[in-house]
């Protein structure tokens, strides 16, 4: 069966930046699985996978745009010290979930000077061009829960 809209797909991937540093891996661990054509995945890579079978591998290179995206300078802002009440160390590298006005924002710090915490909205893969070794170890049929909840239920997938 080959890879398209509403197929169940599990595949081992590595993912490395331009430099060839590893930044994630399936390795030791069970194939992701996703629900092709649900945005589960990111676009670059979701087609790249489009027409393939269980046991094909691939490389793909997926700009920032079909990726995570550019890096957006307006999510880079300082903020006061004290907008982190109970936190006792505030240190570069910590995440926090932010409330913004378009609703909830995973940022990371990444500096602190003072009373003035420099946070960070974009993801951490944001700008960069990413690399992925896939092998394909499953396609299926999506079951008709799973088209209609947007995601894999059972192994490797979601729970209710």
């Amino acid at each position: 069966m080959q890879i398209a809209q509403n197929s169940v797909v599990a595949f081992h991937y590595t993912l490395t930046n331009d430099a060839g540093e590893v930044l994630d891996s399936s390795e030791g661990r069970e194939p992701l699985t996703y629900l092709h054509g649900a945005g589960n995945i990111i676009p670059g890579l979701e087609k790249e996978m489009e027409g393939r079978a269980a046991g094909d591998t691939l490389q793909a290179k997926v700009s920032p745009e079909e990726g995570y995206g550019e890096v957006q300078p307006q999510l880079v802002q300082e903020v006061p010290r004290d907008a982190f009440q109970g936190v006792e160390d505030v240190e570069p590298g910590m995440q926090f979930q932010a409330q913004t006005q378009g609703g909830p924002l995973m940022v990371t710090v990444t500096q602190v000077e003072g009373d003035t915490v420099t946070v960070d909205g974009n993801h951490p893969l944001a700008g960069q061009t990413l690399n992925f070794d896939v092998e394909i170890a499953e396609v299926r049929e999506a079951s008709q829960e799973e088209i209609e909840h947007g995601h894999v239920h059972g192994e490797g997938g979601h729970e209710h």
